[in-house]
C-alpha cells in the first residue's frame, strides 16, 4: 500500500504522542489504515504505536482484513496486532458499526461476507460519481485498482478525488455540498444485519463490540443486542465527554459486556494513535468474551 505521510512527519507526530509508564500496558483497538479509509499503512500504524509505547493495536480497517498481516510482519517483540475489523451493520433500521477482535484471518464465512460488502462498495462509489455527474460535476470514476488501491472504498476516497481535480478546495467541502448523510451524490451502503454481523464474529472465533456507540444507546439496547451475542461496548473513543464514558461502563458492567477503546485513527489530526486506550486488564477481559 501507498505510504502517503512522509516518515518525517510520522515522527514528528509520534513525538506528541503519550510516553513513559502512563502509556505502557496500554491497547488502542480502533485503528485504521491504507486498506480502507485511513492514510496511514500498516506499517507506520506500528511505528507510531512503537513510539508511544503501547502494547496493543488492533488494525479494524472498515469491511477488510487486508492490513493485518502488513502490521503484524512489521510489528516489533512486545507489540501485540490484534486482528480487528470493522463491519458495516444495521440495527433497526440505523447504521451500526461492528468491531471484531481476535479474528480468524482464514475464516470463509467472514472472508465471503466482508468481500460481498466491499464490491457493493465499488458498485456505491460508481453510482456517486454518476449523481456528482448529475450536479455538473465531472469526475473519472474508475476506482483504482493494483496493490495500491483500498480495498475498501467509501466517500472519503471519493472526497479526494474531488480535491484532487479541483472540483472543491478540501475533503470537508465534498462532505458539505455533495457526499453527507442525505446529500446531493450521497448513496446508501449495503450493510449486514447486525445479527448476522455478530454471528459471522463468533463463528471466526472472535468476539464483538459496538462501535462508538450513538446517542440513542441505552441499557435496553445493550441487552437486546448482547442477547445476539454482543460481546463488548467501546467506552473510550475521542470527543466523548467524561460523564458519558462513565455511564456506558456503568452499564457494561451491569449487563456483564467487556469494554474497548481506541482512538478510531484515519491519519494526521485529532484522532492520533494511543490517543484514546484501554488497559491490559480489559484488554485481558475483552480477550475472554
Amino acid at each position: 500500500m501507498p505510504q502517503r505521510q512522509p516518515f518525517t512527519t510520522l515522527c514528528q507526530l509520534a513525538a506528541r504522542l503519550p510516553r513513559g509508564p502512563q502509556a505502557g500496558g496500554r491497547a488502542d483497538l480502533h485503528v485504521h489504515t491504507t486498506y480502507s479509509d485511513g492514510t496511514y499503512t500498516p506499517r507506520q500504524v506500528v511505528e507510531l504505536a512503537r513510539r508511544c509505547g503501547l502494547s496493543a493495536l488492533a488494525v479494524t480497517d472498515h469491511d477488510t482484513l487486508g492490513g493485518i498481516t502488513d502490521a503484524r510482519a512489521a510489528a516489533p517483540p512486545g507489540l501485540e496486532v490484534v486482528a480487528g475489523v470493522e463491519i458495516t451493520a444495521e440495527y433497526r433500521g440505523r447504521e451500526l458499526h461492528l468491531l471484531g477482535y481476535f479474528v480468524r484471518l482464514d475464516c470463509p464465512a467472514l472472508a465471503a461476507a466482508l468481500g460481498r460488502i466491499r464490491r457493493h462498495r465499488v458498485d456505491r462509489f460508481h453510482e456517486m460519481v454518476r449523481r456528482l455527474r448529475a450536479c455538473g460535476v465531472e469526475l473519472d470514476g474508475e476506482a483504482p485498482a493494483g496493490p495500491e488501491a483500498p480495498q475498501t472504498w467509501g466517500r472519503r476516497h471519493l472526497a479526494e478525488m474531488l480535491v484532487r481535480a479541483g472540483k472543491v478546495g478540501s475533503v470537508r467541502e465534498a462532505f458539505a455540498r455533495y457526499l453527507k448523510d442525505g446529500g446531493r451524490a450521497e448513496a446508501p451502503k449495503v450493510r449486514l444485519p447486525v445479527a448476522e454481523a455478530l454471528a459471522l464474529v463468533r463463528g471466526a472465533g472472535g468476539v464483538s463490540a459496538w462501535a462508538h456507540p450513538s446517542g440513542d444507546c441505552t441499557p435496553q439496547t445493550l441487552a437486546e443486542l448482547r442477547g445476539w451475542g454482543l460481546n463488548a461496548v467501546e467506552v473510550e473513543y475521542p470527543e466523548l465527554k467524561l460523564s458519558r464514558r462513565e455511564e456506558l461502563r456503568r452499564w457494561a458492567a451491569a449487563l456483564g459486556l467487556a469494554v474497548t477503546g481506541g482512538s478510531d485513527c484515519h491519519g494526521p489530526g485529532k484522532r492520533e494513535i494511543g490517543l484514546c486506550t484501554i488497559s491490559e486488564e480489559e484488554l485481558s477481559r475483552l480477550r475472554s468474551g
